[in-house]
């Protein structure tokens, strides 16, 4: 498998597939690689000749310098994973810092319309300015035609839809489904960490958003944000940030409900220092 450290080897490579006419897929991830992004590049290779996969821990989008530090870095697992899926059609992207930023390591500030002052963005300050920053920065690099991202992240997928729109990058992008445990857990890298009783408790958290599904039924979206967040006094071992019922569109927060509108409930909690995200579609 080719593992290409620099953004000349990339360019280099990307002419030469474009000027065979080849189609060329990207997943932008940041290792620590698991089944969920196994299949965001499945999902690549179905439509695509060949499917970059970036591998970059991207430092612009931390607020938490100790987040940063214990992310797990694993590029050899990671390649030997991708190798059980395509030898020859997967092109892992794996830059220093440098490569990606020069000497000058710091975000370019983006308006989203918005989409970036909610959720995340209330408790993770700067966060979409550094994905912004990193995703318009690997689109110039690779030019694929085609992105897939993950809904696990889906006010991240709304704003690269967003940040596409706005700067007119020739690229279409895919949100695909959330992968998820045998436990309902949404696999995530950060999975990896959670100590043995956490584990076990997690899958509270999708338990809790299907249950609200149901109860959105029938029941105002503040009435089911009360009962979640009852149900999360009562966990020991969990810690509601916070959970918010949204218009898909806009990802403001329900006032009152519409038909016409599509809504899904998102949620961010703590099992000891892991912070621990989801989603589910309402309607």
């Amino acid at each position: 498998m080719r593992v290409l450290k620099t953004k000349e080897e990339v360019s280099s490579l990307v002419g030469q597939l474009k000027s065979q006419n080849l189609k060329i897929g990207f997943v932008p991830t940041m290792g620590a690689l698991h089944q969920g992004h196994l299949s965001l590049v499945k999902s690549g290779l179905d439509v695509n000749n060949v499917v970059f996969v970036s591998i970059f821990v991207n430092p612009t989008q931390f607020d938490n310098a100790q987040d940063l530090e214990k992310y797990p870095r694993t590029l050899d697992r990671d390649v030997e994973l991708l190798q059980t899926i395509s030898d020859s059609k997967i092109i892992v992207y794996a830059p220093s810092v440098e490569d990606i930023y020069s000497d000058n390591v710091i975000s370019t500030s983006f308006s989203f319309d918005g989409l970036e002052f909610e959720m995340e963005g209330r408790f993770r300050d700067g966060h979409f300015d550094g994905v912004g920053t990193i995703v318009k920065r690997l689109f110039e690099i690779v030019t694929p035609n085609n992105a897939y991202f993950g809904q696990k992240d889906f006010q991240q997928l709304q704003i690269v839809k967003k940040l596409v729109e706005k700067y007119d990058i020739p690229v279409k992008i895919t949100g695909c489904e959330i992968y998820r445990e045998s436990s309902g857990l949404a696999m995530s890298s950060r999975n990896e960490r959670l100590k043995t009783e956490y584990k076990k408790e997690a899958p509270f958290i999708y338990k809790t958003l299907k249950a609200a599904k149901v109860k959105f039924g029938t029941k105002s979206a503040n009435k089911v944000a009360e009962w979640v967040e009852k149900e999360f006094a009562k966990n020991d071992l969990l810690e509601l940030e916070y959970f918010i019922i949204a218009d898909v569109e806009t990802l403001k927060p329900v006032k009152r409900k519409s038909k016409q509108k599509k809504y899904r409930a998102f949620i961010a909690a703590y099992a000891d220092d892991i912070r621990l995200i989801d989603n589910i579609a309402l309607n």
